[in-house]
């Protein structure tokens, strides 16, 4: 006879609200916050399973769930090691040695819009990754690189919320017929804009100085690297990742595929290039070595958030709080502005599927007004905590910032630049 569903309801929510403080406490109880995010999920399925009647659905689920995340885990792994690729070329020179700013305001201003729309070609996550691993080269003092750090999150999810490519809720949206090109692009780009452009203004009154820039040692293993090999590779590098959307676009393949495909081919021409050397000069620009670099407990950790959310959804907790939100508020801007709040504390990608399983295309149709602000709030809302994102995940794992460092210097930023773009975009439908 199963125990009253509830239990495993308030059981399920308990155990990840102690699972997010574990996370977000990482540098005071000196536990690795991936191993609490594997904890979180892996015991969340576990009482999931417990509580049924029947644990063959149960896995089936898991398994399920295991497919679409595994996708994206597998597009991180692949962009991560193809930027560690180019950085190991020195193909963010090239663009390092054309920013000669030093003026910290000016050079975040820069920065930033750099990251907003190069969101929009590529994506959020592959941006921050590639925009991070470009801080390193123009930032000695790591203080600084964690204020641009947080900056970089809220402007590639920004930018990545006008895009139908550029955040993959926006691209949900889109396959499901939601939204269209043209119109989330012309109605989403000035809220998105005000998001990025409230927190740039305020942190521009807090920063003052100039930039420090690491001293340039020339390493080893590039001393047989030419500037023909470096510029190939550079192109090569970011041709593939910006190409990943077409991939998709023309295959219906997944962007995973896209990005796998590219690593394979970036892998042929790295080993065609660097065929005649000895062992010790290419192996540091190898992939091989390349995946030896990547930090692989960001993977992990992104593993255990998104296997904990799934457990949420599959229980009917995110769709509940969904329904619960629908019957308690009449105010679809609310509503929406909610969600997008929410999905700072749990994955955008379960929230927004929720929406789309609540809400038919008969009562809202395509390019409807609740969708364009659905895709704009559930964007750009998760740039408030650092675990919000994937973008802001990606970047915890690389600079290694501190939950409450992040709460502390940027959240508040964040939800001004939110709660303007809200604005502008309410604005904006009553002007027109």
């Amino acid at each position: 006879m199963p125990i009253d569903p509830s239990n495993m309801i308030v059981l399920l929510i308990s155990i990840f609200v102690i699972g997010y403080i574990l996370i977000a406490t990482e540098h005071s109880i000196k536990i690795n916050k991936t191993a609490s995010a594997l904890i979180t999920g892996a015991l969340l399925w576990t009482v999931y399973i417990l509580y049924s009647n029947n644990p063959h659905q149960i896995n089936e689920e898991l398994t399920h769930h295991l497919g679409e995340l595994s996708g994206i885990l597998f597009f991180l792994l692949g962009a991560m090691t193809i930027v560690e690729l180019v950085d190991a070329h020195d193909g963010f020179d090239i663009i390092t040695n054309k920013i000669t700013q030093t003026d910290k305001r000016k050079l975040l201003w820069i920065i930033g819009f750099i990251t907003f729309f190069l969101s929009a070609v590529l994506d959020n996550l592959t941006t921050t990754i590639v925009v991070i691993s470009l801080l390193r080269k123009l930032l000695k003092n790591a203080e600084d690189r964690l204020s641009f750090a947080g900056i970089v999150i809220i402007a590639a999810n920004a930018g990545g919320a006008w895009s139908p490519i550029g955040d993959v809720t926006t691209t949900m949206l889109w396959i499901g017929n939601q939204i269209t090109t043209k119109e989330v692009i012309v109605k989403t780009i000035l809220p998105s804009l005000a998001c990025l452009l409230t927190p740039l203004i305020i942190l521009s009154f807090r920063l003052r100085g100039k930039i420090e820039r690491p001293s340039q040692t020339t390493e080893s293993k590039n001393k047989s690297l030419s500037e023909r090999q470096q510029l190939w590779i550079f192109i090569a590098g970011v041709s593939i990742l910006i190409l990943v959307p077409v991939f998709k676009t023309l295959t219906h393949l997944p962007p995973f595929m896209g990005i796998l495909m590219g690593l394979g081919i970036l892998w042929v021409i790295t080993e065609i290039m660097h065929g005649d050397k000895d062992e010790e000069d290419k192996h540091n620009l190898s992939v091989v070595y390349a995946l030896r670099k990547i930090d692989a407990s960001s993977i992990l950790f992104f593993l255990g958030i998104l296997i904990s959310i799934a457990a949420l959804q599959s229980t009917g907790v995110l769709a509940g709080l969904a329904e619960w939100m629908t019957n308690t508020i009449a105010n679809d801007d609310i509503i929406v502005i909610s969600l997008g709040l929410l999905s700072s504390i749990v994955d955008n990608v379960p929230l927004v599927a929720a929406a789309q399983g609540m809400y038919s295309l008969s009562v809202y149709p395509t390019d409807h007004y609740f969708w364009e602000f659905l895709a704009y709030c559930t964007g750009t809302g998760g740039s408030i905590l650092i675990i919000g994102s994937a973008a802001g995940v990606a970047a915890m794992g690389m600079e290694n910032i501190k939950f409450f460092w992040y709460l502390k210097h940027v959240s508040l930023l964040a939800l001004f630049g939110y709660l303007a773009g809200a604005a502008v975009y309410i604005l904006q439908q009553h002007i027109f």
